[in-house]
């Protein structure tokens, strides 16, 4: 086999994983979901309908990434973020995936273990967010934000490692 699925997961029909993907305990990849080459999906996951994932992308334990988001290639989700696909959701009144906010997570980005990305933004290249920050507008390239709401504290390279503080790094949130 191409790659693995731990065999407590469940895989649907229509599902795309790439060569050398890592699948582990519990999780659930559902129908028409894209997962890219040399991924891993810590334990229980949940990849929604329709859902494109690059390559190379670590989604740590307990992500659920619903149909609307998109994960670029070298992407890092931590443990226990959490995606949105509908600013005023209700049970008794679904509005349908027609509605769903785009959310896009581009190249590179990270982010850290509880933040949440509220729909509908897009989290810039190689862009850090800090655990338990909650995004509410568009994350810029490279930026580093923490905070509720989050904002930006400052500027990362490529590897993570902060290269300006805030007040140096003119950008705003």
């Amino acid at each position: 086999m191409e790659y693995f699925v731990h065999e407590s997961s469940c895989v649907d029909e229509d599902v795309v994983i790439g060569e050398g993907t890592k699948i582990w305990h519990f999780c659930h990849i559902q129908k028409g979901a894209r997962i890219g080459k040399n991924c891993s999906l810590g334990q229980n996951v949940n990849i929604a309908n329709n859902v494109t994932i690059g390559n190379d992308v670590k989604i740590q334990n307990n992500v659920s990434v619903y149909e609307g988001v998109e994960i670029e290639d070298g992407v890092f989700c931590g443990p226990s973020c959490v995606f949105t696909n509908d600013l005023t959701p209700r049970a008794r009144y679904p509005k349908g995936r027609e509605n769903y906010r785009k959310t896009l997570i581009k190249e590179g980005a990270s982010i850290g273990a509880n933040a949440t990305i509220v729909c509908g933004h897009i989290i810039g290249k190689y862009a850090m967010v800090a655990a338990g920050a909650v995004v509410t507008k568009d994350v810029p390239d490279y930026a580093l934000v923490a905070g509720v709401p989050a904002r930006v504290t400052g500027r990362v390279d490529e590897e993570g490692n902060l290269v300006s503080e805030a007040g140096e790094y003119t950008h705003k949130l």
